[in-house]
């Protein structure tokens, strides 16, 4: 089992969790966040300068088996993509074990 973990940006999100839902992947938590960046040199829009340095993002978190792993990313990848800065990062990890609390379940049958 891997852990997925993907900060991206809040425009990209509700394509991503559609995608995410076409390839079956059903269940995953998101927290709003608030990353730290490159300080750039301060952006002009309309006439006002803003920094870069504090980011507003959406932190995702799936778990999934392995055969789903490759797909995930992929979907993640292709669908929080603009090509600009602050896309975003996938992080990927090793799960030793799962439980559902409810049926006392484990391993990948914890999952479905």
């Amino acid at each position: 089992m891997k852990k997925i973990e993907a900060i991206i940006r809040k425009s990209k999100f509700e394509k991503v969790k559609e995608a995410l839902h076409k390839i079956d992947v059903n269940f995953f938590t998101f927290w709003d966040v608030t990353g730290v960046g490159n300080e750039q040199e301060g952006h002009v829009y309309r006439g006002v300068t803003y920094s870069t340095a504090d980011i507003q993002r959406r932190y995702i978190s799936i778990v999934v088996s392995d055969p789903f792993l490759e797909r995930t990313v992929e979907t993640i990848l292709n669908t929080a993509y603009s090509g600009m800065v602050g896309d975003g990062k996938i992080f990927v990890s090793e799960i030793q074990e799962t439980y559902r609390i409810r049926t006392k379940e484990h391993g990948i049958d914890a999952l479905n």
